[in-house]
């Protein structure tokens, strides 16, 4: 309106004045707008700049620059505050992990795929007996090879490490997964010391075995040293003058024959138990090869055809789905699998309706599954923890080393066998893979 002012009183020769008058004015009015854009933009460069160096101390406000400026000093101050509000949170929740981390007693150790720690906590320092850890390769101090485990570790792995610290055997339990965080790849392990746990379970292991040991060879060694006893007096006389033998007739002679064939039976019996011991410790190693399921069914099912049409027994054999495969050994599978079966068919031949189920699916993990179940009797609870003993067995006839090896033969494959049994409802034992 100025300007239009201007330009229509130049027209006018005697108007000059006023001319120039409003000239000055145009030009205060232009510096005015340019000073207020200039404060305008200085304010939103002040409300980045604070957002960018978080700093939130900073506060807005303008007397007499009008509504706009009022409401635009309140908007500013208000997410001045949220982000305020925003950083104590994160700060807060900062510390509570923080003091969760610190206070848990298993050792956890952050670090870059570089090697940089970056989160250690008192459990760790109180495990390695460490003061800090700047860098994975410090613990090279403690064992040599210690560091280049942890780099190897991926999302996922386990393994037990063993540390001699000041003369005292730490077997730790190391657990890894991996993260992101600001572009950069961190590894999260954590540490726990299971000696103790370890070594509980070895005596106790060891304690079962000596048990079923002793008591198979109390069991054989007992009658060879009666009927030892017993020979040797029907054979052998001490009188005064020393031993002399008996005069034997015809009874006797058989009676010593008889006793004799017992003593080699037993004797052989023993020979027989400890050699069947050695072969439980001496498992080939596997030859693994990717192969289908369904194949690995069909050949235990052919094999064992001619006893279960013998006894009647209903085989179901599926696999979910058809093409389900797993890596493993074919032959020691088969040894697994034969093994269960022969079980599931001693454990229903007194069932009024006999049937043995053959399942393979996969788990929610996509691990793949082997589920042999039965309808038989059950096995009683107070027996289900000892199964996997070696040389346990609560049948009449066997040597009770087929679960015991099976068990060792999936630990070799690095998976596992589980057994879920009710009295009365059957037995399911579960290959995981």
């Amino acid at each position: 309106m100025s300007i239009f002012l201007l330009f229509y009183l130049a027209g006018l020769e005697r108007y000059m004045i006023s001319v120039v008058v409003i000239g000055i004015l145009i030009l205060a009015q232009v510096i005015s707008a340019i000073r207020f854009i200039e404060r305008t933009n200085k304010k939103l460069s002040k409300f980045l700049e604070s957002i960018r160096h978080s700093d939130f101390s900073s506060s807005f406000s303008d007397k007499g620059m009008g509504k706009s400026f009022e409401g635009l000093n309140h908007e500013f101050n208000e997410v001045i505050n949220e982000f305020k509000k925003s950083r104590a949170e994160k700060e807060e929740h900062s510390n509570y992990l923080q003091t969760v981390v610190q206070h848990v007693s298993i050792g956890i150790i952050s670090y870059t795929r570089g090697g940089r720690v970056d989160i250690i906590n008192t459990a760790v320092k109180r495990l390695l007996r460490i003061t800090n850890l700047r860098s994975i390769t410090d613990l090279s101090k403690i064992k040599k090879d210690l560091p280049e485990t942890l780099f190897n570790m991926k999302a996922g792995d386990k393994t037990l490490i063993k540390l001699f610290i000041e003369d005292e055997l730490l077997q730790l339990s190391v657990y890894a997964t991996e993260f992101k965080m600001r572009g950069e790849e961190y590894v999260l392990i954590s540490l726990q010391n299971i000696h103790a746990e370890l070594e509980e379970k070895e005596i106790e292991s060891w304690q079962k075995l000596i048990r079923v040991l002793t008591h198979e060879i109390m069991n054989s060694i007992t009658p060879i040293s009666s009927l030892a006893s017993t020979v040797q007096e029907m054979m052998v006389e001490n009188t005064e003058t020393g031993l002399r033998l008996r005069k034997i007739d015809e009874e006797d002679l058989e009676g010593i024959d008889s006793g004799l064939r017992t003593i080699q039976n037993r004797s052989q019996g023993l020979l027989n138990f400890v050699e069947i011991y050695r072969n439980l410790t001496r498992i080939p190693k596997p030859n693994f090869r990717y192969f289908k399921i369904k194949e690995l069914f069909e050949r235990t099912s052919e094999l064992m055809k001619p006893k279960l049409d013998k006894l009647n027994i209903r085989c179901i054999v599926k696999v979910f789905p058809e093409d389900l495969k797993i890596t493993a050994d074919p032959d020691l599978i088969d040894q697994v699998m034969i093994n269960l079966i022969l079980n599931a068919l001693d454990a229903v031949k007194e069932s009024d309706n006999p049937a043995i189920s053959i399942l393979g699916s996969k788990n929610g993990s996509g691990r793949a599954l082997i589920e042999i179940s039965d309808n038989g009797y059950g096995i009683k609870p107070d027996i289900l923890d000892k199964i996997f003993m070696p040389f346990f067995t609560s049948k009449k006839t066997g040597s009770g080393i087929g679960l015991s090896l099976s068990r060792q033969i999936m630990s070799l494959h690095k998976g596992c066998i589980t057994v879920k049994s009710n009295l009365q409802d059957g037995t399911t034992f579960i290959l995981t893979f």
